[in-house]
């Protein structure tokens, strides 16, 4: 039997910092305001980079960290709502970057759940037996999609990079998933809206700004996702006291506190970054990811049992229990 394991971890962020204060030079906002109401203090802005350089940098660490050669590499899968355009792929910007010429290469798009989504993909080719070798990475310019007039929204988005690579082995460590859309409710949360513009349609105005329904999406996020990490849990006969640590989606502190209540779970448990980097959609999981590893919280050698969910638009939401 042939079983996915995360076998290198590794994240990428933009230089350039921009605090609160910052924001408070372009727009009517403060840091007191921003912190009460977010838990974010500061996030990280490109200046030059695109998405796929970002993720590019990803991969080369991977690469490098794990010792394998890019034309060992099967397939690369990049989760992003910001590529750096609709063709070619940022998948296949990165696969042409690192030089992996054997992988094949796309992009999912399930904004901040894609990570989650990308890797159940990414666990199933390699479970089919078909595969050995691939890089799943969570990559986001949002920088690019916000509104920098729109205080509501510009002061909770960031941008940056996160990814794993997965491997043939011979324990299971990917052991339960609950994946989840419901489109009826999508409208909640919108990015890259575009217009008809051909001289046959009716034209209409697209909108190409991050909108969102800030109430909506937080009930949202406090009701359905704290209910499937609990159905996900109990499916597999385990108490929320058996998981070692939650990584959920770096949206909103006050997001991730209550859902803790809710699920009765000591705060301590679910890690937390949302003060450096801000909501990085995609990338906020694996960033994560990689700096627990990277601090030595997680060890990758089979020990601890971890949770991972994203929640965002679509809308998505889902959750992966691990054995890492």
């Amino acid at each position: 039997m042939t079983y996915a394991k995360i076998s290198q971890v590794a994240h990428y962020l933009p230089e350039q910092i921009v605090t609160n204060d910052d924001l408070a030079q372009i727009m009517d906002t403060s840091d007191d305001w921003i912190v009460s109401r977010t838990g974010i203090r500061e996030r990280r802005i490109v200046i030059t980079e695109q998405t796929s350089d970002l993720a590019t940098k990803v991969a080369e660490q991977l690469l490098a960290k794990s010792g394998s050669a890019a034309e060992d590499i099967d397939f690369i899968l990049v989760a992003t709502i910001t590529p750096d355009g609709n063709m070619p792929s940022t998948a296949a910007l990165v696969q042409a970057n690192i030089g992996a010429s054997r992988a094949f290469a796309f992009d999912l798009s399930a904004a901040c759940s894609g990570f989650v989504f990308a890797l159940s993909m990414a666990e199933k080719l390699i479970a089919s037996g078909t595969y050995q070798k691939g890089i799943v990475i969570g990559a986001e310019v949002l920088s690019k999609t916000v509104d920098w007039t729109d205080r509501t929204t510009a002061v909770l988005f960031g941008d940056g990079a996160g990814g794993v690579l997965l491997e043939a082995g011979s324990q299971k460590q990917f052991l339960a998933e609950i994946l989840r859309t419901d489109g009826a409710r999508g409208q909640g949360l919108t990015s890259g809206q575009q217009g008809l513009t051909s001289p046959f349609s009716t034209r209409e105005e697209g909108n190409p700004h991050l909108k969102m329904n800030g109430r909506a999406i937080f009930d949202f996020a406090v009701r359905d996702v704290p209910q499937t990490i609990a159905a996900l849990l109990d499916k597999q006969g385990f108490s929320a006291e058996q998981v070692d640590y939650f990584l959920l989606h770096q949206a909103n502190v006050r997001i991730l506190e209550k859902i803790a209540r809710k699920l009765k779970v000591d705060p301590q448990k679910f890690s937390t970054n949302l003060a450096n980097y801000g909501n990085t959609s995609a990338a906020t999981i694996p960033i994560l990811l990689s700096e627990l590893v990277e601090n030595g919280t997680l060890q990758l050698d089979g020990g601890q049992t971890v949770l991972l969910s994203g929640f965002g638009g679509g809308l998505t939401w889902g959750a992966i229990l691990l054995k890492l």
